[in-house]
């Protein structure tokens, strides 16, 4: 039998044009954190919605659809997503609905059609197709888990929620543009890497050494804890390869 590879626990939002002018790019490229205009085919990227104050409300990928945009972000915050990006539209003719015909497909290996994930290429393999085939009990979401836990890269509300977005390691996984313009929380942001001011990150680390006053959460099963450590009392040298050289 072949490995699941569905994602069960994430979900799309799309993001259509209602009317020829209207640019769904554009209208993203105020509010996330990532260039929008990089949103091709093949060619995912990773971004964040802010609040004001630059603290992570949700992160997610972006994906090409034409003239649409899909939005691949945990199911449990798709609702609240959806309704965030409904208040900026206003009078914008944009549809903001649930894709439930698709669904998001990992994989550690590479599998034809797919593109490596934006963050890190050792994260693996991602690709949308119809929904159906895998279910729910059959899915690839534990893999996933321990494939990027073990990684260190963090992800959802319950990692990296209300934390600024650069102390989630935002610019090392590719999830920011310092030259695209403003956005929601880019004034925060952008001092933050003019004065290179990132005093705690968030890291994965072995259960044992856990802190519970910096711990997010916690995956006992898998012998992990995230948690929002100062810089200054990490050892570069047991982070992760991708975060080393931010840490030096």
């Amino acid at each position: 039998m072949s490995r699941p590879t569905m994602l069960a626990l994430r979900a799309l939002i799309r993001l259509s044009p209602t009317e020829p002018q209207e640019d769904v790019r554009g209208f993203l490229q105020g509010l996330v954190t990532q260039d929008t205009l990089l949103v091709a085919p093949q060619a995912p990227q990773y971004a964040g919605l802010l609040s004001a104050q630059g603290k992570t409300m949700f992160d997610f990928l972006l994906w090409d659809d034409g003239t649409d945009v899909l939005i691949d972000c945990a199911r449990e915050a798709a609702g609240d997503l959806a309704k965030r990006l409904g208040i900026y539209r206003l009078r914008r003719k944009i549809s903001i609905a649930p894709e439930e015909a698709m669904a998001v497909h990992w994989s550690p290996d590479a599998v034809e059609g797919a593109v490596p994930d934006p963050r890190l290429a050792a994260l693996g393999w991602r690709w949308l197709a119809p929904a159906g085939g895998d279910s729910s009990e059959h899915s690839a979401d534990d893999a996933w888990l321990a494939h990027r836990l073990t990684l260190g890269v963090p992800e959802g509300a319950a990692e990296i929620g209300d934390i600024l977005w650069l102390e989630t390691n935002a610019v090392e996984l590719n999830g920011v543009s310092f030259s695209k313009g403003c956005y929601v929380g880019q004034e925060n942001t952008a001092r933050m890497n003019w004065r290179q001011k990132v005093n705690r990150r968030i890291v994965v680390l072995p259960l044992a050494e856990a802190n519970e006053k910096r711990q997010k959460t916690a995956y006992p099963a898998l012998g992990l804890s995230v948690e929002h450590r100062r810089t200054e009392d990490l050892d570069p040298g047991r982070l992760p390869a991708w975060l080393q050289a931010a840490q030096a």
